[in-house]
């Protein structure tokens, strides 16, 4: 059996190592554009930054060390520019003359590649504009950073690959501006989940331009469309990734709107012996079912090994991706799984939502952080359709948790039973989990009845907003027009809310809000609670204020 691989890196070379280990006798020819066969590409940010320092450490594999190990005939500088169905061959171009491989079965696995917008001054400044998606990329603006000292850059776009190197230029004293087209930085996260984010760039001095695109590019500088002009000597261009399928357009292979292969569950094409997998493939979300690009490498590295046992007769199935992510920007860590609230809302599922507010450890022991866990959830079943955390500690560990309960189906009921490794230096005996599937319960069982920071400006004014904090607290700072009633002073005060009015309560994380939310119904009122609390309202707060100044 003679297979051809088109492309390398997780897809390309995990199929043909996996191929490998399944048939000593096949013979396996991968095709690689570029120079380099198997890398980290998520560790290229880190190499611009200098926090990973040498090149060689990106480099996982080399064309020599494949064939050593796998005896794979890896060709660098081989790019495939058609495909014959009829034939069973691929036209490659290698030092710019062309030839034609034969393939008994053919893998694709192209990847994608960096979408760059038609602005003005393109190409009269492109010695300082670079795009970020390969290891030769990373060589060229670590190098033009050594050789001529910018300082500062404008970051267009603000995906994960914008975020990670904004911040990596950054800590090598580079001015760093962020413009992003939405209305918040990430776009796997929701709004309301961005806040933290945005804060935590302006406190480091990072620029943030939401809700603009960039327009023109000069020599020194980047004009926007909402009329701002923002220096920049050097301009990382990170608007998002398209598959790079443009050789197959005309194969006859089937190809969705965006230029997307179109796989079955074996990650097979619409043409027997044709396989397809990672960033250049549609597959189905696993919580809608919708065909989505998720360009990460974890599902890239899980379909190379289906692939690899479907080449020698299997049929093991793909089952669909979810865009389980992490990203580290400074002290925070970012985190999403499964839906957003936008994407629900855009299907016209049902859904419920809320917000929890935990310790990374047991609060008593030192040195504990909060994060802000978001969670969505079906609001017959409790089962979990996405979750988004933002924080610094254990957020990794929360969010693979989650990650599993919309993967496998779990409701709010199992992350309850849980049983997670507890001391006090690394979590809580509840942990931040479990207080998910509580939280998730009391709301379908109608103990807890939440409202949410945005809404905050559309109470009605004849209802009751109250603050069940301590007067301390109270006094660093409040929601406006909200009254302060302690908790513990609550129920020897009941006589001054009146008891025809709805309440709206906050406390700081919602807890004590809850609380109070229990003694009010039991006494006749009618309450609502602030999911999250005081500490999610006042980051959006602060966003917004941050926002209209500037």
């Amino acid at each position: 059996m003679k297979v051809v691989i088109v492309g390398g890196v997780a897809g390309g070379a995990g199929t043909a190592a996996r191929l490998r280990r399944n048939d000593e006798q096949a013979e396996i020819i991968l095709l690689e554009k570029g120079p380099h066969i198997s890398y980290a590409n998520c560790g290229l940010p880190y190499y611009v930054g200098g926090v990973i320092r040498e090149k060689g450490k990106l480099q996982l594999q080399t064309p020599q060390s494949f064939y050593s190990r796998f005896r794979v005939d890896v060709r660098t500088g081989h790019e495939a520019v058609s495909v014959n169905l009829e034939k069973k061959v691929v036209t490659v171009c290698a030092g710019g003359k062309n030839y034609e491989e034969s393939y008994d079965k053919l893998v694709l696995s192209p990847g994608a590649e960096p979408v760059v917008p038609p602005v003005k001054g393109l190409k009269e400044n492109q010695d300082h504009i670079f795009t970020l998606r390969n290891v030769e990329d990373s060589y060229r603006i670590y190098d033009y950073i050594e050789e001529k000292k910018p300082k500062t850059c404008a970051v267009i776009g603000a995906g994960f690959i914008g975020m990670e190197i904004a911040e990596n230029l950054f800590e090598r004293g580079i001015s760093v501006s962020v413009v992003e087209g939405a209305g918040h930085v990430m776009p796997p996260l929701d709004p309301d989940m961005s806040h933290r984010v945005h804060n935590e760039m302006r406190s480091r001095g990072i620029g943030l331009y939401l809700n603009q695109m960039c327009s023109g590019i000069g020599k020194e500088y980047v004009t926007l469309s909402g009329g701002d002009r923002v220096e920049a000597d050097l301009v990382i261009l990170s608007i998002g990734v398209r598959p790079a399928t443009g050789f197959l357009r005309d194969s006859g292979i089937a190809l969705g709107q965006r230029g997307e292969i179109l796989v079955n569950a074996y990650m097979e094409t619409s043409h027997r012996d044709i396989y397809a997998l990672g960033d250049a493939v549609a597959v189905p979300h696993v919580v809608s079912g919708q065909q989505v690009l998720i360009p990460l490498a974890s599902p890239a590295n899980k379909q190379g090994r289906i692939v690899g046992d479907n080449l020698c007769g299997g049929r093991r199935a793909y089952k669909g991706s979810q865009g389980t992510s992490i990203m580290k920007f400074f002290d925070l860590s970012v985190a999403v799984t499964g839906e957003k609230e936008e994407s629900l809302k855009a299907q016209g599922r049902p859904y419920g939502k809320v917000h929890t507010v935990s310790a990374s450890h047991a609060g008593y022991y030192p040195g504990g952080s909060q994060m802000f866990v978001k969670t969505l959830f079906d609001p017959e079943s409790g089962r979990i359709l996405g979750a988004q955390i933002v924080g610094k500690d254990g957020v990794d560990k929360r969010i693979d948790l989650l990650a599993n309960a919309v993967r496998f189906g779990q409701t709010c009921y199992e992350l309850q039973e849980e049983e997670l490794s507890y001391a006090p230096p690394f979590s809580s005996a509840k942990d931040p989990v479990n207080m998910v599937g509580y939280v998730i319960e009391n709301v379908l069982k109608g103990k807890m009845k939440p409202y949410y920071a945005e809404d905050v400006e559309r109470i009605p004014r004849d209802a009751i907003c109250l603050d069940v904090r301590t007067r301390e607290e109270y006094e660093l700072g409040h929601i406006p027009g909200y009254q302060n009633i302690p908790l513990d002073e609550l129920r020897e005060r009941l006589c001054e809310l009146d008891g025809q009015k709805e309440i709206y309560l906050t406390c700081q994380i919602g807890l004590r809000g809850y609380l109070t939310q229990c003694i009010l119904e039991q006494n006749g009122r009618r309450t609502k609670n602030l999911s999250g609390g005081y500490a999610i309202y006042h980051e959006m707060a602060k966003d917004k204020a941050a926002k209209e100044e500037q």
